[in-house]
């Protein structure tokens, strides 16, 4: 399989652009402008954007935010964790294994993930590995958690 270079995504007006195509494509749920916008500055702080470009063009992308196991609120406080959102490929390019690239970048940093599955899109994620997730408080959305197989034994839930 070819390997797909996976781009942090720099916060800039350039990338707001890209976003914009999302926007005439994408799902409500899913749109990024909002996000990008506030948190343009220069283009030297840190991004929780991901992307893949086709040439010149960004076709998938994801926001992906580490956080820390100080500010866990989902694990009780036990472990640093990966929340991923707003993963959303372009529609000419989907079903050809960009957002499953995606998926796997974010496993590899070894924290569990969680995700907060919309648009129809939880037999996605199942299949990607994830599970359902009962979190210690109750929440408005459903959740789906996927860990690593060092914590498959010590999963909370």
């Amino acid at each position: 399989m070819e390997v797909i270079p996976i781009e942090n995504l720099s916060i800039n007006y350039k990338t707001l652009e890209d976003f914009k195509k999302f926007k005439e494509y994408g799902d409500y749920e899913l749109q990024m402008l909002e996000d990008l916008q506030g948190s343009i500055v220069e283009n030297d702080c840190e991004s929780p954007f991901y992307g893949i470009y086709y040439g010149d063009k960004l076709i998938a992308r994801m926001s992906l935010y580490h956080t820390p196991r100080k500010f866990d609120h989902i694990f009780k406080g036990e472990r640093d964790y990966l929340d991923l959102s707003k993963l959303e490929v372009l529609p000419h390019y989907r079903h050809k294994g960009y957002g499953e690239t995606l998926i796997q970048f974010a496993k590899s940093f070894n924290l569990p993930i969680i995700t907060r599955p919309i648009v129809n899109s939880e037999g996605f994620w199942k299949k990607m590995g994830f599970i359902p997730f009962k979190p210690p408080y109750e929440l408005p959305e459903k959740l789906l958690v996927w860990y690593p197989d060092q914590l498959s034994s010590n999963k909370i839930n």
